[in-house]
């Protein structure tokens, strides 16, 4: 699958938004993802993660470990074409993310951690630093869309499926903004 097929079947869903948009890394930018539209297909959501899941396939993970919300589509999805279990890392009362719901994970057990999509790459920072506090052994990280332009390095092999050069803009020095353009969150 190259990036114009994936490109495609985020327009043709609906998914690839153009506007004015505040992302969860605090940028503006004039694109935005909204993985849940394509992901409410589950064809479509098998498709594309059954492509991420393929490129590590022979790493040996365990688990998957997603971040919620937008990983949790994914990351079960993945884990399905994997044949391997799923978990979470979700929100605490002060915004943190954590592991809960009794999910554990096993000293040294190989975890793939995937995401929706990667801008500055917190939320995968974040989940690495859980796993590796549980004495897991993170494998890689697969993401859908990278948009980092190159800046993320998470330490592991890191695997997507588009890679996209998206224009993102410190709110101070966002165009859209001086423009007075309104601002929209639309949320994972």
């Amino acid at each position: 699958m190259t990036d114009a097929d994936v490109l495609q079947i985020f327009r043709d869903t609906g998914a690839l938004l153009e506007g004015h948009f505040l992302l969860r890394s605090g940028l503006h930018s004039r694109q935005y993802f909204q993985c849940a539209l394509v992901l409410q297909y589950p064809r479509l959501a098998g498709q594309l993660c059954g492509e991420l899941a393929a490129k590590f396939a022979g790493d040996g993970a365990a688990t998957v470990v997603s971040p919620a919300m937008g990983g949790l589509f994914i990351g079960h999805e993945v884990a399905r074409a994997l044949n391997v279990r799923h978990i979470f890392v979700e929100k605490n009362a002060a915004g943190r993310l954590e592991l809960r719901r009794s999910f554990q994970v096993a000293p040294g057990e190989k975890i793939l951690i995937v995401e929706d999509v990667v801008t500055k790459g917190g939320r995968v920072q974040e989940t690495i630093d859980i796993v590796r506090a549980h004495r897991g052994d993170v494998v890689g990280v697969g993401a859908l869309v990278d948009r980092s332009d190159g800046k993320v390095n998470f330490g592991v092999r890191y695997e997507n499926l588009v890679k996209l050069h998206v224009e993102t803009f410190e709110p101070a020095a966002c165009p859209m903004c001086r423009a007075g353009s309104p601002v929209v969150k639309p949320g994972s």
